[in-house]
Parts: structure tokens; sequence; C-alpha cells
């Protein structure tokens, strides 16, 4: 628990900005290359909580880059090298302002409104009488903002066009992109007996103007994942699905009263609970890559990670 990254507080040549996120730290070099470091930080609710979850950090960078790899021939990507295993270096873009929610299942968020009696999200309609987890005959996009501080809020194709958040035939590319890559993620789920849920990808501009994927894909910060083995015997009984996703940290908050409401305290986090979340991560890593997760070396992780990105940055 004490080897987990929590922050960062690194001085790199030529370093021109840093941004802290929920999770990552960004740094910018000369103003063009950002190091993106994922830190073991997890958030849920639009918050971080308190206590790290080990090679949570690993997991996400490393899954990330195998899907980066796996995707670039459907849209370029900002990912250039990857020096660290928690850190990813590539080409600054400017970001799209919104953030693209595909969605193949009817859970999550997604859920929570259908059960309120909502039946259009995002501008989408949604068929009467699904049960929980139920797939959609189509995956339907619910693009939110991107928020700097506090919630996302889900918003319509047309308030992001009137608004002039992306142009209507940037719009129409991110749109492309979105069900490429989600059908992509899909197949190579299902070739390792998973079901990719839904998800949400992140594009920005290269210095050129080119449509990039930015930041993350297909992991359980960012992603939702079933088993497809048990998957149709637990809708008919009406069980809860076995997820692989960050969505049982958030029924874990939701069991113990928190759901970032005002006046809500975040719930202790045991080092039991830290570990066996660790697990899970881990877990995902091994079945949705196909590969054995090996344990970096964490017992200077900080100058583990400062030392080859400065390597990297210095060749």
């Amino acid at each position: 628990m004490n080897n987990t990254i929590l922050k960062t507080n690194f001085n790199f040549n030529n370093q021109t900005k840093f941004y802290k996120g929920k999770v990552r730290d960004v740094y910018t070099i000369d103003k063009s290359i950002l190091v993106m470091i994922a830190s073991d930080r997890i958030s849920a609710f639009d918050h971080v909580l308190p206590a790290g979850i080990p090679y949570k950090g690993q997991v996400l960078s490393q899954i990330a880059a195998k899907f980066l790899e796996a995707t670039s021939d459907i849209v370029p990507n900002w990912m250039e090298a990857t020096p660290d295993p928690s850190v990813t270096i590539g080409k600054r873009c400017e970001p799209f302002q919104v953030e693209m929610v595909i969605r193949g299942y009817l859970t999550g968020h997604a859920w929570r409104e259908y059960k309120s009696g909502k039946r259009i999200l995002c501008g989408v309609k949604m068929p009467n009488g699904m049960l929980e987890n139920q797939k959609f005959k189509e995956p339907i996009i619910t693009p939110t903002t991107k928020a700097d501080v506090g919630h996302d809020e889900d918003i319509t194709r047309e308030e992001i066009l009137n608004q002039n958040l992306v142009s209507e035939k940037d719009y129409i590319m991110l749109e492309n992109y979105t069900r490429k890559l989600f059908q992509r993620g899909t197949e190579m789920a299902d070739e390792k007996n998973l079901i990719l849920v839904d998800t949400k990808y992140e594009f920005g501009k290269d210095v050129n103007g080119i449509i990039t994927l930015i930041d993350e894909i297909h992991t359980p910060d960012s992603s939702r994942y079933f088993y497809k083995s048990d998957y149709q015997e637990r809708i008919n009984k009406g069980k809860q699905q076995k997820q692989l996703s960050k969505e049982f940290v958030r029924q874990w908050l939701i069991e113990n009263g928190f759901q970032g409401k005002d006046g809500q305290i975040i719930p202790a986090m045991s080092e039991e609970y830290c570990t066996s979340v660790s697990e899970r991560y881990i877990e995902l890593f091994e079945l949705i890559t196909g590969d054995k997760f090996i344990k970096e070396d964490v017992s200077d992780v900080l100058h583990r990670v400062e030392n080859n990105i400065n390597n990297y940055l210095n060749k």
C-alpha cells in the first residue's frame, strides 16, 4: 500500500505544463509531447477515493497500450512510446470537449436512468420493457461533456452541434470512429470469452488538424466487461452480472452510502479491500489481453518511473 503512486511531483527538462487529473498526471514537454503517468488513484462518482489500488496504474497503462496498437488501423492515436509500465508518451493534441460514450447493453448509468422512468438518453430512444443488462438491438452513442472539474454531463448530438463544441463534419467522423473502435473491442473481447458492455473514447486534433484517438481505451476505468459464459443464464435468473470493471467499486460505494452527493462521506477503504480491487484489475488484464500480468518492482516506484521517463526524453 505504501508503494502505490498517489501523486507525482517531477520536473523534467523543457517541461511547459503539468496537469493532474482524477487518475492521471500529465506533463507537457516543449508544448508538443505529453508524458502521461497512470497513477494508482481510483475515482468513482467524480470523487478520487482516499486509498490507492496496488498495480492499478500498470494495469491501465498496459491494457491501453495494447488496444491503441490494435486499433491504429482504424484511427490514428497519440501514443509514441511506453518507457515504463505505468507511463505512456505521445503527441499532444487539442482535445474535443466531449467524450464519446457507446453502450451495447442497458447497464450502469443508462440503467439507473431507465429504472427512474426515462426512455430517452442523450437524445437516443430506449425501448420499453428492457431488463437490466439486456443487450440493445444496436449499440447507442450517448456522449457527455468533458468537465475539467466536477461532473461530466449527458449531452445530445444536437446540443453538441448547437453549442459548436464539435463541427458537424467532425462529429460524423467521431461517431464513425466510435462505432468501429467498439466493434473491434467487442471482437477482441469475444475471443477471450468476454463481453465489452460499454466504453468511452476521447478524441482530439493533432498539429496537422487530424482527428486522433487520445487517452486510454478499453480499460476497466473506461469500460465495462461481462463474462460471456454465464451472461444469458444470469439474465434469465434475474441475477447481477459478474463485472470486470470499475462498476463493482461503484456498487460497493452505493452499498456503503456514497454516491458522490452532498453530505455523503466516502467509506473507509481497508488494505484488504484495496487488495481485492487490485486482484480484480489484474484478473481483467489477464483475461482481456491473454497475457500473464508481471508485477513490476514497486519498492521505489516513483524513482523507477522518473528514471525511465528521463532516459527516454534524454535520448
